[in-house]
């Protein structure tokens, strides 16, 4: 039993980074603050690892549309105190890129 949650949180863990990469790519490009693209690519990581452990009987795809927009909002708060035009684009990414790890997430844990 040990042997399969443990697969199923390195896998939330791996596919959390590859697109936390890709989500910080663009950020790096428009040479954003460091703490911003760790902040963001931590946050990936963590989305991934709860997707992938979470015991909720939805499709993954739900799962990781309804992890990633619940941990984006207290991000959410900081970021509407500094730089609210930042807030769409943030919440767009977020709800793509939660639905593809999801997605992902459920397709290869099994």
């Amino acid at each position: 039993m040990g042997d399969k949650r443990s697969k199923k949180a390195f896998i939330g863990i791996l596919l959390g980074a590859v697109v936390g990469v890709v989500d910080v790519l663009p950020m790096v490009i428009q040479r954003l603050a460091w703490n911003t693209n760790l902040s963001a690519f931590f946050h990936w990581i963590i989305v991934g690892f709860f997707i992938a452990t979470g015991d909720l009987k939805i499709k993954g795809f739900l799962k990781g549309l309804l992890v990633s927009v619940i941990t984006l909002i207290p991000i959410a708060f900081l970021v509407w105190w500094n730089d609210v035009s930042s807030i769409f684009p943030m919440c767009v990414s977020t709800i793509v890129f939660g639905v593809i790890l999801g997605y992902l997430i459920d397709k290869y844990e099994k």
